[in-house]
């Protein structure tokens, strides 16, 4: 198979400018009137640089390795043309279940997100869609797949246990698309993807959309797509230039006082802000309604229908501050979003581009604020470097720290920011590895929560039982080992023990380098 970098079949770079400048409508790019009428029902009749560029290539039906800084449009940059592909021609085979393009997501809010899309951009076709992912009751799926479905988003993880359910069928996959092709990369799913790869037709239709190019999604470009096009509107990790960014020094201590105060002074109306642990994050928001700020989290460890009755409210303007992980980093799309909040530094400084791509979405402005304690300076240096510009500290006037209480004392060891020796420079991995390596095999509860620097595998935060019997190194005295207790591998206190697929995906990730996930040659299994 030939690299799609080497032998592009055409290469777009392009400004943000260009749709504007050129004066390109989308009734230019060869869409169905029906879609047309639906995105003009949505307001839209400039096509963003991603769409512009992107849309005619798909449409020719050719494969197509696209890369947009977040928020630039990606989504209608495939969900229209491939929506004129299936009206415009019929299946080879219809059946229930047995869909005709299968688009491929890291997250539950970005599979909904992505499904929202193609529901509101075809609703005067007769296209069916369904969405699938876990975290919910499986039965509503089963009813949905015992019907037509032409476009399945889905998750990998959930959509392999329809497939081991021979509950769906992939024979008639006619397009492919991965969609945040990176972020699938760093959550551990390269299994899963070639799994899913291997079920479906290798006469396709392949699309590869991703917030970057980096040198892992090229890798995985070349194992997949046949002579595609390519596409890139902004260089490598660069922040939209409509986002105003900014940094407020202050200790950790301090922060959530200061943000409360950032929120009434300036009146924000509808802020997100993210948090690097989930406990931060519902500690947060717990201070928040203490101060009278309507407030929720969302993350991993709540329910899909807490967190989607959370993502509404915040949509509607209902619940004015959103904390989040950044497990939802890639899955939150709201027009017009005006303010983003750091609360802590993200580890991996490309997450912070993503987090920050919130807002200036569309051409909007925005404006995204960092709460940067003395001991995130590394972290800080890290983003300056990717981004290739530095941010701006800005004194807060007016603002003075209250006295701490004691339990914001109680709370300031676990809420500081942990000291990871022996990090890399911008974009690299725990100990040298690379970014998709190192968070193989964490599960969602973990996702998004960072690990200890000397307790390989252990998770910040755990600690051991009160009152248990203890040891000569002060941690719990393990129970002698007999018939009623055989040996037991040692799991760091605090650390959920991963389930079977995701202790699959850990021992093969580093079994095997990733060049051979996608070699283009047999591989035995």
């Amino acid at each position: 198979m030939s690299s799609p970098i080497a032998n592009a079949g055409t290469t777009v770079s392009a400004d943000p400018t260009i749709a504007v400048a050129t004066g390109v409508k989308f009734t230019d790019l060869g869409l169905s009137e029906p879609l047309l009428r639906a995105v003009a029902e949505t307001g839209y009749t400039t096509p963003t640089p991603i769409q512009a560029q992107a849309i005619p290539q798909v449409l020719k039906g050719g494969d197509l390795l696209a890369a947009a800084q977040t928020g630039t449009g990606k989504t209608a940059g495939f969900t229209l043309p491939i929506l004129h592909r299936l009206t415009t021609t019929q299946a080879a085979v219809a059946k229930p279940g047995r869909p005709r393009c299968l688009i491929l997501v890291p997250t539950r809010e970005l599979a909904a997100q992505v499904e929202e899309s193609v529901r509101t951009y075809g609703k005067h076709v007769t296209i069916k869609s369904m969405v699938m992912f876990g975290g919910v009751n499986i039965n509503p799926q089963y009813a949905a797949l015992r019907g037509k479905v032409d476009i399945l988003v889905a998750t990998p993880g959930r959509l392999l246990d329809h497939v081991g359910q021979k509950t769906v069928d992939l024979s008639g996959v006619e397009i492919l698309v991965l969609d945040e092709a990176d972020r699938m990369l760093d959550m551990g799913f390269i299994r899963d993807i070639k799994k899913v790869i291997a079920l479906i037709p290798k006469q396709r239709q392949t699309l590869l959309f991703s917030a970057t190019f980096s040198d892992e999604i090229k890798l995985l470009a070349n194992g997949l797509l046949n002579n595609p096009g390519t596409v890139e509107v902004a260089r490598r990790n660069t922040a939209s230039e409509l986002v105003e960014q900014s940094v407020h020094m202050v200790a950790q201590a301090h922060k959530k006082d200061l943000l409360s105060h950032l929120i009434k002074h300036h009146n924000w109306q509808q802020v997100l802000v993210f948090t690097r642990t989930k406990h931060g994050a519902n500690k947060l928001a717990e201070k928040l309604l203490k101060d009278n700020i309507p407030a929720a989290a969302i993350h991993g460890n709540k329910s899909q229908a807490a967190r989607t009755r959370a993502l509404a409210e915040f949509k509607s303007s209902k619940l004015q501050v959103l904390v989040a992980t950044d497990i939802a980093a890639r899955g939150i799309d709201i027009d017009q979003l005006p303010q983003v909040v750091n609360f802590e530094l993200p580890n991996v400084p490309e997450d912070y581009v993503h987090r920050i791509g919130r807002t200036g979405r569309a051409g909007t402005s925005g404006a995204a604020v960092s709460l940067v304690d003395r001991e995130e300076m590394n972290y800080l240096k890290d983003i300056e470097r990717l981004i290739k510009r530095q941010i701006a500290v800005v004194v807060v006037e007016g603002f003075v720290p209250p006295p701490l209480s004691a339990a914001a004392l109680s709370d300031r060891d676990d809420d500081r920011p942990p000291r990871q020796p022996g990090r890399g420079g911008a974009g690299s991995g725990r100990n040298g590895q690379s970014r998709s390596q190192a968070g193989a095999g964490r599960s969602d509860q973990n996702r998004g929560q960072p690990r200890t620097g000397g307790k390989p595998g252990g998770y910040a935060g755990g600690k051991p039982t009160s009152g248990a019997p203890r040891g000569a190194s002060g941690g719990p005295k393990p129970a002698a080992a007999g018939p009623r207790n055989p040996p037991r591998p040692t799991v760091a206190t605090g650390a959920p023990t991963p389930n079977r697929r995701e202790s699959h995906n850990a021992s093969h990730n580093t079994a095997r380098p990733q060049s051979a996930l996608f070699s283009g040659k047999p591989t035995k299994s």
